[in-house]
């Protein structure tokens, strides 16, 4: 195993996803439901599938297209997402 890969992948998810709206949702439902341990393998549940398909994709992608590339367009969506958000199209 490369540990450097690891810490840093787990450096970026951890502190890109802390505080974000999927944790607004389990903390929600954990309130609402009652039943902590039933929100917490739900969440753990999807994001294990969602990280799996986003790994996917990226290693298929990467086999085809520079990983340049894919960072330059993976940026450019996040500012147009995020221009489009301020301009309250989407």
């Amino acid at each position: 195993m490369d540990w450097k890969v690891f810490l840093a992948t787990f450096g970026a998810v951890f502190f890109a996803e802390l505080a974000d709206k999927t944790q607004l949702v389990g903390i929600g439902m954990a309130a609402k439901s009652g039943r902590p341990v039933s929100v917490w393998l739900g969440s753990v549940s999807a994001y294990i599938i969602v990280t799996v398909i986003s790994v996917f994709v990226g290693a298929v992608m990467a086999k085809f297209i520079k990983p340049e590339l894919i960072r330059y367009i993976g940026a450019s969506l996040f500012i147009v997402i995020g221009a489009l958000m301020l301009l309250k199209v989407i």
